[in-house]
């Protein structure tokens, strides 16, 4: 069942990223996705298909009656892919190909498992090869299929709960100590943490954000949306006088940046008892004197990691529940694409039935009809016209219920 529906993929679990990142250069480079993929239909090479790429993945789900050998991955891109590359694609055909997407769309074999992330970018990449035209009834079902099979696995499953996210097991940690939305956040560092860190801060209605980073441009982009956000060059924080209430960083530094004499300066001669500390530097950029020095409430990488694996080991026991909801999905594609295959063989029916209605009426008992009166003629039109109805409901109703036995 369904031996014409193929996947061919490679994910950071089989793969560097750099091979992933040349397969996906080769398709959408030029801005020729849509082109390329066309051509592969065009080629016959496949029926459908649906193109998906993200940070750690490629996938290519599709329909073809070919053999997926050496051959045709080589011309998935007309002999000028990286030969490579391509090679370590892995392959799934079936029930396996379709049980597979299932896992992706249900996390299972996400980076991170229960991040949702991933269905939404399955619809994305649905919904534009829909539009392009290149995607039918075969992996419409399939895709259909995939999405309720997902939507059960998060609303009948817990793994998507208990957050893994480093930066949002710091901000959970943080809302314990209840800051005030105008606390006074002082930031060290502005690269992509501590950007996820602001997003967090703004949801949480937080105003008040200074940030201090090597280059101020930077700094400016983590402050945008802040009431009161100000973006300053890092040789400024010597001379900070303002104090705080809560001091993320995060640097790239290889030494300890916040030393207890920097960190005596930014207390601006308050007392250290109320003020939250949160790390997120690999390595520390709170140096461990500082931590020993001064009696602020302190979070730091190591224990955020061992909560996320903490998390991770609780999300690990629901992919278990998850398996059975998606074996049961598997089970009802099945049925559902049965159906497909009788609605299309049957599909004829109709007209069929109409067609021996039309040569009954105008040429076998086209003289018989003509000689009764209107009054007749109407009565046996009416009855033929339940009978056709009849005709065609009678054998699709019986096929299905002999199916579904």
């Amino acid at each position: 069942m369904l031996q014409h529906v193929h996947i061919l993929t490679l994910t950071h679990r089989h793969a560097k990223l750099k091979a992933i990142g040349e397969i996906v250069s080769a398709f959408e480079g030029d801005g020729k996705l849509e082109e390329r993929l066309g051509s592969l239909r065009n080629q016959g090479l496949v029926q459908e298909i649906l193109y998906l790429a993200t940070c750690n993945r490629i996938m290519l789900l599709f329909t073809t009656d070919l053999e997926v050998d050496h051959t045709f991955r080589q011309q998935l891109l007309n002999g000028n892919g990286p030969a490579g590359a391509l090679a370590e694609l892995q392959h799934l055909q079936g029930m396996h190909a379709i049980y597979h997407l299932f896992e992706v769309g249900a996390s299972i074999d996400s980076l991170v498992v229960g991040e949702r992330q991933i269905l939404g970018q399955i619809r994305e990449a649905y919904d534009r090869c829909w539009g392009w035209g290149l995607i039918g009834d075969d992996l419409r079902i399939v895709l259909d299929r995939t999405v309720l099979a997902a939507k059960d696995v998060y609303n009948n499953t817990k793994i998507g709960e208990k957050s893994v996210s480093v930066v949002s097991l710091a901000m959970q940690q943080l809302r314990k100590h209840r800051p005030a939305q105008d606390a006074r956040i002082l930031m060290i560092g502005a690269g992509q943490t501590n950007l996820l860190v602001t997003k967090f801060l703004k949801k949480q209605g937080h105003t008040n954000l200074t940030v201090f980073n090597r280059t101020k441009e930077r700094a400016e982009q983590l402050v945008k949306g802040f009431e009161d956000g100000r973006a300053l060059a890092l040789h400024n924080l010597e001379n900070y006088e303002a104090g705080f209430d809560v001091l993320i960083v995060c640097t790239g530094s290889a030494e300890p940046i916040l030393t207890p004499e920097l960190f005596h300066w930014l207390l601006a001669g308050e007392d250290a008892n109320s003020k939250v500390v949160i790390d997120l530097g690999v390595p520390h950029d709170v140096a461990e004197s500082t931590v020993g020095h001064y009696p602020f409430h302190y979070i730091g990488i190591e224990q955020l990691r061992a909560l996320a694996e903490e998390n991770m080991a609780f999300r690990r026991e629901e992919v278990k529940r998850a398996h059975a909801v998606l074996h049961q999905h598997l089970e009802e594609i099945e049925v559902n694409y049965r159906q497909r295959l009788l609605e299309r063989a049957m599909s004829h029916l109709p007209e069929q039935i109409k067609s021996v209605r039309h040569t009954a009426v105008n040429q076998i008992f086209a003289k018989e009809l003509h000689k009764l009166d209107p009054e007749a003629r109407d009565l046996v039109e009416r009855m033929m016209t339940y009978m056709e109805k009849r005709c065609i409901g009678i054998p699709m109703k019986a096929a299905r219920e002999a199916m579904l036995s």
